[in-house]
């Protein structure tokens, strides 16, 4: 990032070449280090000089840049790591994006191991490091003054474009990392947390970064660096077909997404938002949670959309205090109406000194923890109408230097945010965002909470865990046998035992007492009511012989038992899942029974996860009011609930399993019960055991873990009597 010298393997003079880029950008960026072409045809590259091989530098260059084809590029590797040099960035590509450069890369990245070089790339456009002036990139670069911003990108268009922008938008580094063969989007965000005047980092990911994201999103908790991260396409395990209801509901993206929160990052749902919420981070940093914003606008129109948008982004918009009306009044003209939002109207507009006592005044109320403002500066405006959107601009920013509060400016329509006026805002510590939508969004970010770097740390080890062990080979258990691993675990289940023959289920109706239901239970068979699996609300023994000689027969066909349980009394039903099969391990909770897919509300919490914090998850569900207490119905015991989740979640990454299912676990005024169990395992199966009842075991499943049975598996049917 910061180096004294450079070689550009590959240097020639030929337009749009990666390599006579480079060079021309270090010229244009001023880079005040050594630079050396190498290419053995050449002496000199645009003024540069040049050597045959890297051995024939007269020094080891502390970055090399490769631009060849990929064919030479391994051995290039390990001459650079021969000769001594710092690292290395590989513009090349046909490498493992093809399929027949993934042995390629192979060798790429064991050159690279033999010397510990670090390597960025292949198929990249490189680092662009602003403070040090350092350009290692091939693409299109203008010079711009340094920022606060990183960008680590996966894409590199992505990268390019974001140079390329007008949007008061200055970076501090930019790394489009390609293919990521050493060096991955982890390392670059661990190594820039620590990085002087780097404030915020905008991260665009193609892939889930695995558990070394956890400890990149760490140090950036620890340095206090917020991130805004985009992430897009899905992980082999979110591509998958999933009809298991916690896959379906919690896939790779969205148990990803309740990673990013988990470290207070700021999630983007496109590349314009990325940056606006990155850029705006990087200005305006955090503020005080808890806190509303005030709007001021002079447009009517724009004032009911932010009352529109805000509540969707969780922001809320106090009634001011009488004491700030009265002092707005005295300075609004008559048509104004002392409110929040606050529409100052188009009189007061180039009233710099009247407009910078508006937003201190906002500022001062003390419901308020943000002011927003509105400002639309079309771009080449000048004379006089130029004078008096610069008028409104310093007096916003005056106001802003005495408002005990944080100041942020957002145009209403993205190409409204003049690219002068937003840089002059920045300087003046006043963060201003592109989009009246995403200057919303970004005011809510700036009030999200931080991430805890313990926490984080802890989830990363965990995931590292449920890594380790190599082998994809995962099998279901059938309901019984799942049920006795929880029991075993001390997780509260109905109580029910595998029956052997009609006597034996008319012996367990009077163990357990009526009703009961009788199930069949099988690993190869996931949806029961379509076999006609199961008998619910049987009384008698009559009934249970006649459904027994039933189910019997339909067991031994798929080389299962027959399972008779007592049916639980109705409750709340929840969801309640532990999952290892994505970026982090982490416990699914939400609606469940009936409602599992219907309402998808769910709440995603990071593995090792304590009851409290499961708790909390479990009532910022939208259908928490019915565990709460609605419609004259008595609150359940949503502490039983969260803590049985806890050890749903304990017992996942204890055995080192693929995914814990329970749907519905059945809530009470006091107390919870997991009524459907749904357990897959990983590593090696034991022999399948023989027993009462028949085996019915474990089933092994291929390579693509548990997806070849979920997708055979969208419903079952719960002792509770409800479809899941």
């Amino acid at each position: 990032m910061r180096p004294a010298s450079i070689a550009v393997v590959g240097a020639n003079e030929r337009l749009g070449s990666y390599a006579a880029e480079t060079l021309r950008n270090l010229e244009a960026a001023g880079y005040e280090g050594e630079v050396w072409g190498v290419n053995p045809n050449r002496t000199q590259a645009l003024g540069r000089p040049c050597v045959p091989t890297i051995a024939d530098l007269p020094t080891a260059a502390d970055a090399v840049v490769v631009a060849i084809p990929a064919a030479g590029v391994p051995a290039v590797i390990d001459q650079a790591g021969e000769r001594g040099c710092g690292g290395a960035v590989v513009f090349s590509a046909g490498f493992a994006e093809v399929q027949a450069g993934a042995s390629l890369q192979q060798r790429l990245v064991d050159a690279a191991a033999r010397h510990a070089l670090p390597v960025c790339g292949p198929n990249c456009n490189g680092i662009v490091a602003m403070r040090s002036r350092t350009v290692l990139w091939g693409d299109a670069f203008l010079p711009r003054e340094a920022g606060h911003v990183g960008l680590i990108s996966q894409s590199g268009n992505v990268a390019v474009n974001a140079l390329a922008t007008r949007r008061g938008l200055r970076f501090h580094t930019v790394i489009a990392s390609g293919n990521q063969a050493v060096l991955s989007a982890a390392d670059y965000l661990e190594f820039l947390a620590g990085e002087d005047e780097l404030d915020a980092i905008a991260l665009y990911l193609e892939d889930d970064g695995g558990p070394r994201l956890c400890d990149g999103l760490a140090a950036c908790a620890e340095a206090g660096t917020p991130v805004a991260v985009l992430k897009v396409g899905s992980s082999e395990a979110g591509a998958r077909a999933a009809a298991a209801h916690s896959a379906a509901l919690a896939g790779d993206q969205r148990i990803f997404r309740g990673l990013v929160e988990e470290a207070g990052a700021a999630w983007a749902d496109d590349v314009h938002e990325l940056l606006e919420l990155a850029k705006t981070l990087a200005v305006g940093g955090r503020v005080e949670r808890g806190r509303g914003v005030a709007i001021m606008t002079c447009s009517g129109g724009d004032s009911a959309q932010a009352a529109d948008e805000a509540p969707r982004v969780g922001l809320d918009l106090p009634r001011l205090a009488p004491g700030t009306r009265r002092r707005l009044e005295n300075l609004l003209p008559t048509a104004a109406t002392a409110a929040n939002p606050l529409d100052y109207t188009a009189m007061l507009w180039g009233d710099g000194p009247a407009l910078s006592e508006i937003v201190s005044t906002l500022g001062a109320d003390p419901a308020i923890g943000q002011v927003l403002v509105f400002y639309d500066q079309p771009p080449g405006i000048g004379g006089a109408a130029g004078e008096s959107w610069r008028a409104v601009r310093e007096g916003i920013i005056a106001g802003a230097a005495l408002s005990p509060v944080s100041t942020v400016v957002s145009s209403t329509l993205p190409e409204l945010l003049d690219d002068d006026a937003a840089w002059r805002f920045a300087q003046a510590g006043v963060p201003a965002a592109a989009g009246l939508r995403t200057g919303i969004r970004c005011a809510a970010a700036m009030a999200g909470r931080t991430g805890e770097p313990g926490r984080l740390r802890a989830i990363a080890e965990a995931a590292r865990a449920a890594r380790v062990g190599g082998t994809r080979q995962r099998w279901w258990l059938a309901e019984h046998e799942a049920k006795e691993l929880l029991r075993g675990e001390q997780i509260e289940v109905v109580p029910g035992r595998v029956v052997v023959d009609a006597g034996d289920a008319v012996a367990a109706l009077e163990e357990l007492g009526a009703p009961v239901a009788l199930k069949l239970s099988a690993a190869a068979v996931r949806h029961k009511s379509e076999l006609g699996g199961v008998a619910l609300g049987l009384c008698t023994g009559e009934e249970l012989a006649g459904a027994y000689r039933r189910l019997a027969g339909v067991a031994a066909e798929h080389g299962g038992a027959v399972l008779v349980e007592r049916m639980a009394p109705r409750g709340v039903e929840l969801l309640v899942a532990a999952s290892a099969d994505a970026v982090v391990p982490a416990v699914i909770v939400g609606l469940g029974g009936t409602w599992t897919e219907v309402l998808g509300d769910v709440a995603i919490v990071p593995l090792p996860a304590s009851a409290e914090r499961i708790e909390r998850a479990l009532r910022s569900l939208r259908g928490a009011p019915l565990l709460l207490g609605a419609r004259g119905r008595p609150p359940v015991d949503v502490a039983a609930a969260a803590r049985l989740a806890e050890r749903v979640g304990a017992v996942l990454l204890k055995r080192g399993l693929e995914l814990i299912e329970l749907n519905p676990v059945v809530v009470y005024e006091t107390g919870a019960v997991a009524v459907d169990a749904a357990v897959c395992m990983r590593g090696l199966p034991a022999a399948p055991r023989t027993r009462r009842g028949g085996g019915g075991g474990q089933l092994p499943i291929d390579g693509e873990g548990c997806s070849s049975l979920r997708a055979r598996a969208s419903a079952s049917t719960s002792s509770s009597g409800r479809p899941t």
